[in-house]
């Protein structure tokens, strides 16, 4: 198989994943309504696979300021890293809607560490575990770490990653507090990872091919 035709999932792959991603967010936005007490709105409306070199390159044309990300370690059957990146100037907007919008800023600042771990961790764990659960596997997940940078930055973490590191793209809408913040999630992984990926994205679609899917409308 060429490394092109390994880069890619088939529509059918995309199209259930990005529903078990909707899944995902939706629980992770259940749990961010309880800790915040107001209305929580996450959705994924797009969902893209790219090489690592593309991901770095999305972000420098999209954001041409700092970022802010909450970085998880995932390992299972799927291996990699995940990343919930913000634009800096979303990041606090984030932490005010989280605490509740009375905070004076330099409160804000101070808090802005623990908020974006604690909503990186509601957020990362909620959409992995969902997915997870719903391919029948399980992940563990590390603590969440905070990371500032530019794409490069993030993307090119210790230890080295392989050459062939694929990302797997999610662009996600936020909306808490009347607050409208963008920003991604980003699944780091290699090779061995993306086609485990999609041979478990096979077996959910055949598990659900013959009944219309019911994984996919379970209630959230």
């Amino acid at each position: 198989m060429s490394d092109q035709s390994r880069l890619a999932l088939s529509e059918l792959q995309i199209d259930a994943l990005t529903e078990l991603v909707n899944i995902g967010v939706s629980r992770a936005a259940a749990s961010l309504r309880e800790l915040v007490n107001q209305q929580v709105l996450l959705s994924v409306p797009r969902v893209s696979l790219v090489s690592r070199a593309d991901a770095i390159e999305i972000l420098g044309a999209s954001e041409d300021k700092g970022l802010v990300a909450v970085h998880q370690i995932f390992e299972g059957d799927i291996t990699g890293r995940a990343l919930l990146i913000f634009p800096e100037i979303n990041s606090l907007e984030l932490v005010r809607a989280v605490t509740g919008g009375v905070l004076p800023l330099e409160d804000i600042i101070e808090l802005e560490q623990e908020a974006l771990a604690e909503t990186g961790n509601i957020i990362l764990n909620g959409c992995l575990a969902t997915i997870a659960n719903m391919l029948h596997r399980s992940l563990k997940m590390s603590l969440p770490e905070i990371l500032r940078g530019q794409g490069k930055d993030l993307f090119n973490l210790a230890p080295p990653p392989e050459d062939g590191d694929v990302v797997l793209f999610l662009y996600i809408n936020f909306a808490v507090r009347e607050r409208d913040i963008r920003g991604y999630i980003a699944m780091l992984m290699d090779m061995p990872s993306l086609e485990a990926l999609q041979g478990l994205l096979d077996e959910f679609i055949e598990r659900t091919a013959g009944g219309m899917a019911p994984e996919l409308n379970a209630p959230v």
